[in-house]
């Protein structure tokens, strides 16, 4: 029999594997799903995504019994949907519930061990929650008091279940299931806009599958996949094969929605891995592509100044900043608290700028701790190991950039890069945790072979894989293991 009707072989045996354990689990799904949609008695225009919501936590509460994770790790891509539940009248996206669910899930059943960088990054947010608390003490109202505990969800419970997931080996499924997420929403765009560029319109495409989504949302939630293909750490082994296909799709989509916000985050991100020790030759040529990104930036801008509409996005934003910075004026110190826009007339919307929405809401009190919260989140990632760090870096800079140009404080922008950075945290103290077991392994193998240290290593060693000894532990390189899809 040759090789390859041995592996064709293999292969059918595997899918026959899969298909008999995952017809119980489509089957379940498929009653879950249709019992919730009619027992919400189809809950609306947000029936059906309620309804898949719903059917996902259930299952993964199941199986929960059979492995603790898999209630955060089935979250994974609804942190990627932002449409409402509509349960009840709530306000609550599904990406929010998902964490939600998430976070307990990985505080009661994950590893709570945290490393010192997590442990950093937790005391970091913690200063911003009790800079903002001063606001919610000043400026009682309940959207406020409810905003607080949200922000805390987004990053610290995003670094929580990121972290679990990591910690646990599940990290590489995790990455994969935001990518195959996100490779949905491409979709969506990329048939959205076939079908807008055959009537005609070549102007930016707003997705209206899977849901109706903003040209800003989709565009920014794809970068996130976009860096996390890129960079592919080590310890993640994406498959290469189908990453470099995601990646051109994801950056096709991305290109469709011409979100500046997108664009200059992906640029903010390439550059930090190409300057990184330990980048290799492709990704330091990735650079070239961030030149038609900043030319397409850049016309863009270019024409919308150019034209003098005071209704186009550049000219608008510049009459928010103004009007936020008049408003910001009457609660200088403490703001007017975390959603004014909900309750206060005067500015009914939220500011598009990161900086400028912390320093109306929560004042200069406020902004002094967000800015002590990001500039020590970026150093705290810097310091750690590139084969982890890097990913966790590039990817909340990139969301960071983003907001300099748009809302900041939303559910999906914030807890997926969050989650990501998590994710690599976890990882990386897995690894080391490993790595210390098989030193120890290692050092009680070689104690009795110490009078010939010439002799090739015991069986059991190499059963265990401690042919090289300590080495084995060593962290992966960055630079040696990455597979770049550009």
């Amino acid at each position: 029999m040759t090789p390859t009707s041995l592996r064709a072989q293999q292969w059918r045996a595997r899918v026959l594997e899969w298909l008999s354990a995952a017809w119980k689990w489509v089957l379940l799904a498929a009653v879950t799903v249709a019992a919730a949609f009619f027992i919400l008695d189809n809950a609306g225009r947000h029936g059906v995504t309620t309804a898949i919501a719903i059917a996902v936590l259930a299952i993964a509460a199941i199986a929960t019994w059979s492995e603790p994770m898999a209630l955060a790790l089935m979250a994974m891509p609804l942190l990627l949907i932002v449409e409402r539940v509509g349960i009840g009248g709530t306000n609550l996206s599904v990406s929010d519930a998902a964490l939600f669910a998430a976070v307990g899930a990985a505080i009661l059943l994950g590893d709570r061990h945290y490393s010192k960088p997590m442990k950093q990054l937790l005391w970091l947010n913690l200063v911003y929650q009790f800079a903002t608390l001063l606001t919610v003490i000043v400026v009682p109202q309940v959207q406020n008091t409810v905003e607080w505990f949200h922000a805390w969800l987004l990053i610290s419970g995003a670094l929580v279940v990121g972290w679990a997931l990591g910690r646990a080996g599940f990290g590489r499924a995790a990455l994969l299931l935001i990518i195959a997420g996100a490779v949905v929403i491409a979709l969506g765009t990329i048939g959205t806009g076939l079908l807008q560029y055959i009537a005609g319109d070549l102007g930016p495409v707003y997705p209206a599958w899977p849901w109706s989504m903003h040209k800003n949302f989709a565009g920014t939630t794809m970068a996130f996949a976009v860096i996390i293909v890129y960079i592919n750490p080590p310890w993640a082994r994406l498959p290469g094969r189908w990453i470099g296909l995601a990646f051109w799709l994801l950056v096709v989509a991305i290109v469709m929605t011409q979100s500046r916000q997108a664009l200059v985050g992906l640029v903010a991100a390439v550059v930090v891995v190409a300057v990184r020790k330990g980048a290799s030759v492709r990704q330091r040529l990735a650079l070239l592509l961030l030149i038609p990104a900043i030319w397409m930036v850049v016309t863009m801008v270019s024409e919308q100044i150019e034209s003098q509409n005071e209704h186009n996005s550049f000219f608008q934003r510049l009459d928010w900043w103004r009007e936020v910075y008049a408003y910001w004026k009457h609660a200088p110190f403490f703001g007017h608290g975390l959603r004014f826009w909900y309750y206060d007339r005067t500015l009914p919307y939220q500011p598009p700028q990161a900086e400028l929405e912390v320093v109306a809401s929560a004042g200069l009190v406020g902004l002094a701790a967000f800015l002590i919260m990001w500039v020590g989140i970026l150093i705290v990632l810097a310091r750690v190991n590139p084969a982890f760090g890097t990913l966790a870096l590039a990817i909340t800079l990139s969301r960071i950039t983003q907001s300099q140009f748009d809302l900041f404080w939303t559910a999906v922008g914030v807890s997926v890069p969050f989650v990501v950075a998590g994710i690599c945290l976890g990882a990386m103290a897995r690894y080391e945790q490993e790595g210390s077991a098989l030193r120890g392994a290692a050092s009680e193998e070689a104690e009795p072979q110490h009078e010939d240290a010439t002799e090739a290593p015991s069986s059991a060693a190499r059963s265990r894989g401690l042919g090289r000894g300590p080495q084995a532990a060593r962290a992966p390189q960055a630079s040696s293991h990455t597979m770049d899809p550009t």
